[in-house]
């Protein structure tokens, strides 16, 4: 039988490639490969999808969130509270600045940063919260809001895995000071290659990233006002995003029928199927599950042997890497390392098919 991957981005390129390849073409014919016309298009157009007044394209999801706290002014001495359950890049993004990440625990059902938590971790040298809407759910930003205002806290969203989700009628990206996205090409609105983009309403940050990403420069030349860096989203890129773009509710919609097929398979097994706030709309980056505790290998096997994807998003907590050895503070984690300890992602994504959804349920039904 044909294996199922986590994500097959053949069958999305065979669906698109009369449009991509028109449209690769087109950047080849006109040389233009460096911030040219697909670029400040794409920008102009993930502003209005996004509801935001600046989206401002870079080179990946980490130079995202690293330039968006620069812009902050997120600097040495700064605590920024994160999530300790998240890929390694959210808090490194904090360490490039200097900055010292404080991990605060997850809430157990959503996998996001609990509000409580983060309200007992500010300290006086606390400037920023930079929620994870993990696996495409939206984090409890009008918690985290209601917390951040009044103290003067920054609050930038960390959207690598949301392109598209939506907490209370508003796109994730919107609500903060500032988003940052990734376009890895296995992301719900993906590239060929890396890219990212920052989101912004604030003029004055906006005007500070454009800068910050290309080399320090307001305009093209060789006046540099400050030490910037080279992160620019390439033009292929930004014409392929472009592509995708003009897809993605539909793209969002075949992963919720997915997830929502896998919801009804599995209701009779021991799994626990991802939860939704009913706030907004989770956008199931990935389908994530936590299977009972010491079982995770007999499922995984099971799925292996019968030619079926799977992954762990995320064995190890980042408190617990050695990375961050000198960043760990004193305090229960244990949401964070229960969850790590248990979850298990299953494949999602548009194009997957009924009998697909049915061979993976098959499996973990059989395992059970």
């Amino acid at each position: 039988m044909k294996p199922i991957p986590m994500v097959d981005l053949g069958v999305q390129y065979e669906r698109l490639r009369p449009e991509l390849d028109a449209a690769i073409a087109e950047v080849m014919a006109g040389t233009r490969y460096i911030l040219g016309p697909n670029v400040q298009a794409l920008e102009a157009e993930l502003a209005e999808f996004l509801g935001v007044g600046h989206a401002i394209s870079c080179a990946s999801g980490t130079d995202a969130l690293h330039l968006a706290l620069r812009a902050a002014g997120i600097g040495p001495g700064d605590e920024v509270i994160t999530s300790p359950f998240t890929f390694i890049a959210t808090a490194e993004a904090i360490c490039y600045c200097g900055a010292e990440p404080v991990f605060v625990d997850i809430d157990p059902q959503s996998f996001n940063l609990d509000p409580e938590g983060v309200a007992a971790a500010i300290t006086e040298r606390s400037r920023a919260i930079l929620p994870v809407h993990l696996f495409g759910q939206p984090a409890d930003m009008a918690a985290l809001s209601a917390i951040a205002e009044p103290r003067g806290l920054m609050l930038i969203e960390d959207c690598a895995q949301s392109f598209g989700a939506v907490h209370e009628g508003r796109q994730t990206g919107s609500i903060g000071q500032a988003g940052a996205f990734s376009f890895f090409p296995s992301k719900n609105l993906g590239a060929c290659g890396d890219g990212g983009l920052i989101t912004t309403s604030d003029d004055a940050m906006a005007d500070e990233i454009r800068m910050l990403r290309n080399h320090g420069r307001r305009v093209d030349g060789y006046e540099h006002e400050v030490v910037g860096y080279n992160s620019r989203l390439d033009e292929l890129q930004a014409a392929i995003l472009r592509v995708k773009l003009g897809h993605i509710d539909e793209f969002n919609r075949q992963r919720r029928r997915v997830a929502a097929a896998y919801r009804d398979r599995l209701a009779d097994t021991p799994l626990e199927t991802p939860f939704e706030d009913g706030l907004g709309r989770h956008v199931y980056h990935q389908f994530t599950t936590l299977v009972p505790r010491g079982r995770r290998e007999v499922f995984q096997a099971a799925l292996r042997e019968a030619s079926i994807a799977s992954a762990v998003y995320y064995p190890t907590p980042l408190h617990r890497q050695p990375a961050f050895s000198d960043y760990s503070r004193a305090g229960s984690l244990a949401h964070s390392e229960q969850v790590a300890e248990r979850c298990l992602s299953l494949p999602i994504f548009p194009e997957m098919t009924e009998a697909q959804i049915d061979r993976v349920a098959d499996v973990l039904e059989q395992a059970a």
